[in-house]
């Protein structure tokens, strides 16, 4: 964390640079602008600002805030009050400041002799919004960002309506790959079903500043979709687009706009924001089985609340809702059979299901570990897994390098092609990655394996495989609001004892 008072400060060492002949103008010696910090402390006293601006443009992300407040107060100085000129100023200051040192008719004027400009109401409140914008957009970007939860996948540990905070500075801000973005919205345009709410024609490769921590084993960590790099606009992400390939075939997905809307492409920070637990990290090797899940042969410690399917044979009455709901029991499944249901428990749950005297049987619904489900990762007969037996699997690691072959490649292509952007190609039993035939792949990134605690009720690594570092956003540290979208208001829809809850 050290680095970034240091980094960031010295970051603004460029941009000041380009203000040499305005410093000039101000009786300082242009040079001044090439040494780092000196030069901001020097823009200071330019601007005449106290000892507590010296103190926040320190403060990692805060200092970024405060940079584009010292540079609206220069162009004052030069009389340049006008909005257009100071956001030209703060957005394009390597072309802005230049263009106004060098004017012979900019003159340099004291901020103790500065005249006093007396805005319009709407100039106040249209600065005050500005502000406003902009330094949300900073904490959100930068340091801490609120989401909700839309699915069951984290159950019971994060629920349905829980509205809770992430950290990004924990494992470090991302720079964002599309900057230029409306604001507090994440793909689509408000009150539209597709407009896209970013521009693309600015991107910046991934760049994460330093943060506190690494990514830690069972951290619940918000990312970036991986599948979601494409979607179906009329799906999202609620579908992969991918599985809609599997089924229908690529050539019906792209042309058959009635049943599947237009195909779009998304960059990693635009695509959509999942939960899931990090189960496994780099180098890790993982396996799961009949439902428990091993790592590095040991078995793993999960801080969260577990939920599985139980197959449950009563004798033919229900089971109440007063106990159900008191058990906190949420997802039913009726089999067809009367007699037969599937709930979703905790380990606790199932054992107290155990002791109601209308209960014949119940049993945990486990897959056998000889049975293969094709759409579960890697999609690939020579991996015959399922949601509860599956791997083991080496989680990959930057920098180590790997055997490929025709037989393994399935669990790496997407690794290669889509995630570290290299050229794939298999010919005759043969790997050529950007054209250079191979049989070893050295990785450049990262991997994490994230699961969700309702684990059979989760879209996760077990269906879309690894998590790549550059879609990590931040880690889920608290819970500050939780409501029941299923009761009103005065009939116990926020639910009062899961508020204010650091996340486990």
């Amino acid at each position: 964390m050290l680095l970034l008072f240091i980094l960031l400060p010295l970051s603004f060492t460029i941009p000041t640079i380009f203000a040499w002949q305005l410093f000039e103008k101000a009786g300082v010696p242009g040079w001044k602008t090439l040494i780092p910090f000196y030069n901001l402390y020097i823009f200071l006293q330019i601007i005449k600002k106290n000892y507590w601006w010296y103190i926040l443009i320190l403060l990692p992300f805060i200092n970024v805030f405060v940079y584009m407040l010292m540079i609206v107060e220069l162009l004052k100085c030069y009389n340049k009050f006008s909005l257009w000129e100071q956001a030209l100023s703060v957005i394009f200051p390597f072309f802005y400041l230049p263009y106004l040192g060098f004017s012979p008719n900019s003159k340099f004027t004291d901020p103790e002799n500065r005249p006093k400009i007396k805005k319009s109401i709407a100039r106040e409140w249209l600065d005050a919004i500005i502000f406003a914008v902009i330094a949300a957009s900073i904490i959100r970007i930068f340091l801490i960002e609120a989401y909700t939860i839309p699915t069951s996948s984290m159950e019971k540990s994060l629920l349905i309506g829980d509205f809770l905070f992430v950290s990004k500075i924990n494992y470090g801000p991302k720079a964002p790959n599309t900057p230029i973005a409306f604001p507090f919205v994440h793909h689509t345009l408000p009150l539209t079903k597709t407009a896209k709410s970013y521009l693309e024609w600015i991107k910046i490769p991934y760049f994460r500043f330093p943060g506190f921590s690494d990514i830690e084993r069972n951290d619940a960590v918000v990312f970036n979709y991986p599948d979601g790099d494409t979607v179906s606009l009329k799906f999202q992400s609620n579908i992969s687009y991918y599985r809609l390939i599997k089924e229908y075939g690529r050539d019906r997905v792209l042309n058959d706009k009635r049943n599947f809307g237009e195909i779009t492409a998304r960059p990693v920070d635009k695509r959509e924001n999942y939960i899931k637990r990090c189960i496994a990290i780099a180098g890790d090797t993982l396996e799961i089985i009949n439902q428990k899940v091993f790592i590095n042969g040991e078995p793993s410690t999960n801080p969260g609340i577990k939920q599985f399917h139980y197959l449950i044979k009563t004798d033919g009455s229900n089971i109440n809702p007063i106990i159900l709901d008191k058990l906190d029991v949420t997802e039913m499944y009726k089999t067809g059979n009367p007699a037969e249901f599937v709930y979703t428990l905790t380990e606790e749950a199932a054992e107290k299901f155990k002791t109601f005297s209308n209960i014949i049987s119940i049993e945990p619904m486990i897959k056998a570990d000889n049975y293969w489900d094709p759409n579960i990762f890697p999609y690939d007969s020579n991996y015959k897994w399922n949601i509860d037996n599956f791997g083991p699997l080496v989680i990959p690691k930057k920098g180590v390098t790997i055997p490929i072959n025709k037989d393994n490649i399935c669990l790496y292509k997407r690794i290669i092609h889509a995630y570290e952007l290299n050229d794939l190609e298999i010919k005759d039993d043969k790997i050529f990655i950007n054209g250079v035939e191979t049989e070893t792949y050295t990785f450049k990134m990262n991997y994490y394996w994230m699961m969700g605690d309702n684990r059979h009720n989760s879209a996760d690594s077990r269906v879309w495989g690894f998590v790549p570092e550059d879609h990590v956003v931040g880690k889920a540290i608290f819970v500050w609001l939780s409501l029941d979208k299923n009761k009103s208001l005065f009939g116990g829809k926020i639910r009062w004892n899961k508020l204010f809850r650091l996340i486990k």
